[in-house]
């Protein structure tokens, strides 16, 4: 995923209450971003048989139950280490923080990473690399599991996680690609119906 697209995924200082309108808002420039992306022959990673086909990306509804408030612990101590991937290219990531939050009533921890080629550049020092799987992977999602985006607060202990954003790794379109596995700890027992689905 190209990081600008990657860096699109807001991140919020936790407030009071959530400006629902602000993130529809958002999340639909999301989708049409991904949408556009794809459509871009420079920057798709479709392979020239499925970019012939390539209309629009498949979403669920906008579902602002899984936008959440998470605390988070960080932990920029952690040493890097290689992180399993789907082809030969394996980078280096470091768990940088848990995010806790509460969904659906129950509670969930998710492990958030930071790459070590990515502190090269200035711009995304503060990007967290989130991936999970959920009780959709597999029957109406990609069975590699989806990605989401996030910055660290500026301030503050808590992030918006807004799973709306989530979407496919490029291996999902294409297996010339080198994607990260979704680590066993960021596996979540719950069905998260946001996001990009399942694409043929």
């Amino acid at each position: 995923m190209k990081l600008l697209l990657l860096l699109f995924s807001i991140s919020f200082v936790a407030q009071a209450q959530i400006d629902s309108v602000l993130l529809i808002q958002e999340t639909k420039a999301f989708q049409e971003e991904l949408t556009q992306e794809f459509k871009n022959r420079k920057t798709s990673p479709l392979t020239p048989a499925d970019f012939k086909k390539f209309k629009h990306h498949d979403f669920y509804p906008i579902d602002l139950t899984y936008a959440v408030v998470a605390h988070i612990t960080l932990t920029p101590e952690s040493d890097f280490a290689p992180m399993k991937a789907s082809n030969k290219i394996i980078q280096e990531y470091r768990t940088y923080g848990m995010a806790s939050f509460t969904m659906d009533g129950q509670a969930f921890v998710l492990p958030m990473y930071q790459s070590k080629s990515l502190l090269k550049n200035p711009e995304y020092t503060d990007y967290l690399f989130v991936p999970f799987t959920d009780l959709t992977t597999g029957v109406e999602t990609y069975g590699g599991g989806r990605y989401l985006g996030l910055r660290i607060p500026k301030e503050g202990n808590e992030l918006l996680i807004n799973f709306n954003l989530a979407y496919n790794p490029y291996c999902a379109y294409n297996n010339a690609y080198s994607c990260p596995l979704v680590p066993e700890e960021n596996n979540l027992p719950i069905a998260i119906r946001a996001g990009v689905k399942m694409e043929h």
